[in-house]
């Protein structure tokens, strides 16, 4: 936790628990432009983030769903009912039925969130401390976990689609979520997962919709990029896009190309409201 800040009238006390930088980063800007709002830790490691939050609870906690030893889940059943924060789930993944905290009144912001969805959240959150009590906020908790397990057992029994290719002489058969980057190469396709590469007799156009359930994002005629897998952006001298993927492969988009993904990345960013 960061050092303690002297108290002041109806400011809460934020933790923020993701194992993504950027994610972490995000929330602590947005949070930073609230007035009302004082960032006092962040962490990575959800054993780590648990013990900080147990010594000193926070008013609002920003919550990873999917993170390390601990998932989200079992961090917030962890926690003491007696000094319960509101709590903000946060993950990547729709799979936990995001009715459910409509119901339960929790909150939940999907990754990559904007401004506008956090303001609603804020919005909520600031209400609930207004009116909510702890014995609803716990009773509402509890409803809610336990529905995101019973959801998440499902989304294990799930099939997730596949695609076969080849490496090394031997087929594989490869989980579409994990495919970073289709290329082109004359009557096959080449598919990075990570650092290895595979191949496969495609054309683009057919790899596409194979993998219709991931974002992908077209960088040239020849390449498409699933977003879930982006982990850093730059820019060529003349404007071009750099995209370096989260298995260390970097790709650069054509002139041809170019708007496309400036738009895409723009639609991506969190915009500071106005007057903020």
């Amino acid at each position: 936790m960061q050092d303690t800040i002297p108290l002041k009238a109806n400011i809460m006390d934020v933790v923020i628990v993701d194992d993504e930088s950027a994610a972490r980063r995000a929330l602590r800007e947005c949070c930073a432009r609230e007035a009302d709002l004082r960032v006092v830790g962040e962490f990575a490691n959800s054993r780590t983030a648990l013990k900080a939050i147990q010594a000193c609870p926070p008013a609002l906690l920003f919550l990873d769903v999917q993170i390390d030893s601990l998932t989200g889940i079992e961090v917030a059943r962890a926690l003491d009912p007696n000094t319960l924060p509101q709590i903000v789930f946060v993950s990547a993944y729709d799979h936990y039925a995001l009715e459910a905290f409509e119901v339960n009144a929790i909150d939940y912001l999907l990754k990559p969130f904007d401004e506008d969805r956090f303001q609603a959240t804020l919005a909520r959150v600031r209400r609930r401390r207004e009116v909510g009590s702890l014995a609803e906020r716990q009773v509402a908790l509890t409803a809610l976990l336990d529905q995101m397990e019973r959801s998440g057992r499902a989304a294990a029994y799930e099939v997730r689609p596949r695609v076969i290719a080849n490496a090394g002489g031997q087929t594989h058969v490869l989980d579409v979520a994990q495919v970073e980057l289709i290329e082109a190469d004359r009557n096959y396709i080449r598919l990075t997962v990570g650092r290895k590469t595979y191949s496969a007799r495609s054309t683009l156009q057919q790899a596409e919709a194979s993998l219709q359930s991931q974002p992908m994002l077209k960088i040239s005629r020849s390449s498409l990029v699933n977003i879930s897998h982006i982990a850093e952006i730059s820019r060529t001298l003349r404007g071009d896009t750099i995209l370096v993927l989260a298995g260390g492969t970097t790709v650069i988009t054509s002139k041809g190309f170019r708007n496309a993904v400036k738009e895409q990345l723009e639609r991506m960013k969190i915009h500071p409201r106005e007057g903020k």
